[in-house]
């Protein structure tokens, strides 16, 4: 049978598990058909999920339809849950992207419709709700034209006109089309792969109305993807099961995998399960193209790449605040071991322990995950915890090229490093390399180098928020035979990497991000003015304001910080009267419209980070003295690899 692997994704409220429902009655997967609102809808199974009537974790299960086998991945639709969406997106043949009838195109759905894009996952669009009163076929076809391309075709009784759409999409089919009079089914399946082209189907899954034509066009229109004859693997899930046992959840992409096969260094496969909800089936064999879940492994984390296949892109929906806990009568001790246990499944909430202040701080997308992580603190750890009020999580990069060097030399010990420190492209984080034969630093001393790099998270010098957009590379250092251990490199390593941001932050080069939203805000046409001004004041920028619609209503778009901006629809909702529409979504970091103004406010003292030094410690007379980071150059035993001119060129040509 053909194996295809598809999500289900949509924003909240479009009906997206109520889809996953009808499919899996329709099929004969389900018995009964569920409903979320009743609590009993099979994918929803976590006792959150039942209390709130949402999705909150990805879930999985199975149907076969025809000569189709399908995998059915249902995600969270809730944007501060976007991030466990995103980690799914990777491993997809195909994608179901459910649209409500009545609610046009949510700035959400748009943003999911961006991810589909990054990650070349072909669509299929559901619109759902068809059965309400007002909604209308052609109008939501229009919508969905306007907003993500002509492409956007209904399929379900395909004629002459709807063929030459799909023709015009590629030049190729156009001239199959004009040469022969009709496209190939094969034709239509590669155009759907290429996201050239996407099926709209139209119905309501909750009286299971198109829900057969769906069916039937996953079946005739999907195609599976190329196996690669090697073994490969891409992790997009970590979870625990009702035994307290760590799961990783992978899609096979090449070969097969079997029990006792090594995975990740000495590990071993244990266990194969094939889940469908709750339920497992163990196995001896997943092939290319099927979803399975391995009960043990340690070190896997979401987008990790086995075998042949390559790690998955970097997450492109990170939180953008950050809460403290209050441990209220809990030991924090504890508190920090349950959070890292739900950061294992969740890696963007990216807990922090501060011990010099004691506190334990949490990334989160926003109020709905803060409340839902409150109560799983509850429910599965007994925790019973508070948290403060939100603060916005900067982030710190560079802007010009810098040599940083650590030394470190108390008695018997010995280890000098240097490091290109240089702006990344915006979005790409922390990498690390290196340049430096071996004849310079032996490979084992370059190794211990770029694995202090990684065990830690660098932090910037103007507020303490964590460094990004850097790309370090290991240009020089010297160990020695006799008093070198490994702990004497992380110290002149992460000294190296401090001493670059001090010289950097003498000269501007350090530079403060904040998060930035994209904004859509529809007012009526004589509040144009005032919503203008506001994004103004709020150091926003925007498109000129659209033309009136027929209701009088002006939409404007833009980008605007989220400082400024996060509470901004209370004031809309004000001088609107409850009529003005305000969405919002995280759109990545760009410099902080207001820094100097956050660094003297939240008072960072980067000498005094003991857990963060700038300067080296030298060996004179037989004892060990430090050197304060600006005295650093003059005493480096090993030359720099670069004059201040050539760092000044590498910043110019960027």
């Amino acid at each position: 049978m053909k194996k295809i692997t598809a999500g289900i994704i949509a924003h909240v409220d479009a009906g997206k598990t109520t889809l996953s429902e009808a499919l899996l009655y329709k099929t004969g997967a389900l018995r009964q058909l569920g409903r979320v609102d009743a609590g009993d809808a099979f994918l929803d199974s976590d006792a959150l999920e039942k209390a709130r009537g949402i999705t909150i974790f990805s879930h999985e299960a199975k149907l076969l339809y025809q000569d189709l086998e399908l995998t059915l991945l249902d995600t969270p639709g809730h944007v501060d849950f976007a991030s466990a969406t995103e980690q799914v997106l990777p491993v997809l043949d195909y994608a179901v992207l459910v649209v409500s009838a009545t609610d046009g195109i949510p700035g959400y759905t748009r943003t999911l419709w961006r991810l589909l894009a990054r990650y070349q996952v072909p669509a299929f669009i559901f619109v759902n709700k068809m059965d309400v009163p007002g909604a209308d076929q052609a109008q939501v076809l229009d919508q969905l034209q306007g907003a993500f391309g002509d492409g956007c075709i209904a399929f379900a009784d395909l004629n002459a006109d709807q063929r030459e759409a799909i023709a015009l999409q590629d030049d190729a089919a156009l001239d199959e089309l004009s040469a022969t009079g009709q496209l190939s089914a094969g034709t239509i399946r590669q155009l759907i792969a290429a996201r050239k082209v996407t099926p709209v189907y139209f119905g309501a899954g909750l009286k299971l109305q198109g829900i057969d034509d769906l069916l039937a066009g996953l079946a005739r229109w999907t195609q599976e993807r190329q196996a690669a004859a090697t073994f490969g693997a891409r992790v997009f899930k970590i979870s625990y099961d009702d035994k307290d046992e760590r799961l990783t959840w992978l899609r096979v992409t090449g070969s097969s995998l079997k029990p006792k096969q090594l995975l990740i260094g000495e590990q071993k496969v244990n266990q194969l399960r094939l889940y469908n909800g709750e339920k497992y089936a163990v196995v001896q064999e997943v092939v290319a193209g099927q979803v399975c879940a391995i009960p043990g492994l340690k070190d896997t984390h979401p987008g990790m790449g086995l075998g042949g296949e390559p790690d998955a892109q970097r997450p492109v929906m990170q939180p953008v605040m950050t809460y403290q806990l209050d441990p209220q009568k809990e030991d924090p001790r504890a508190c920090l071991t349950a959070l890292r246990r739900l950061e294992d499944e969740d890696p963007a909430l990216k807990v922090t322990w501060n011990e010099r202040l004691q506190e334990l701080r949490v990334a989160i997308m926003g109020k709905v995950q803060l409340e839902i992580l409150t109560q799983l603190l509850a429910q599965r750890f007994d925790l019973h915890v508070a948290f403060g009020t939100g603060s916005i999580l900067y982030q710190e990069t560079i802007t010009q090229a810098v040599e940083g060097v650590g030394h470190f030399e108390p008695l018997r010990h010995y280890a000098e490093v240097h490091l290109l420190l240089q702006p990344a492209p915006r979005g790409s984080g922390v990498t690390y390399a290196s340049d430096l034969p071996v004849e310079a630093l032996s490979k084992n001393w370059q190794h211990l180098v770029l694995t202090s790099l990684q065990a830690k998270q660098h932090i910037g010098v103007l507020t303490g928020a964590p460094l990004t957009d850097v790309k370090i590379t290991l240009v020089g250092g010297r160990g020695s035979n006799v008093h070198t251990v490994g702990g004497d490199f992380r110290e002149a390593t992460w000294r190296a990497v401090r001493q670059g941001l001090m010289e950097l932050k003498q000269t501007g080069g350090d530079l403060l991000l904040e998060p930035w939203y994209s904004f859509r805000l529809v007012v009526a046409q004589d509040q144009v003015g005032r919503a203008m001004a506001d994004v103004d004041r709020m150091a926003g920028t925007m498109a000129p304001p659209t033309l009136p619609d027929r209701n009088g209503s002006v939409t404007l778009t833009g980008f605007a910080p989220v400082a400024a901006m996060q509470d901004y629809g209370q004031t809309v909702s004000t001088y609107t009267h409850g009529q003005g529409q305000l969405e919002l979504l995280v759109a990545g970091y760009r410099p902080c419209h207001n820094a100097d103004e956050v660094i003297q406010a939240l008072g960072y003292t980067e000498i005094g980070d003991t857990a963060n030094l700038p300067g080296s410690v030298f060996c004179a007379h037989g004892a060990g003295y430090p050197v304060a980071w600006q005295d650093v150059p003059a005493a480096a035993h090993v030359p720099y690899r670069y004059t201040k001119a050539e760092l000044a060129a590498m910043t110019a040509e960027r």
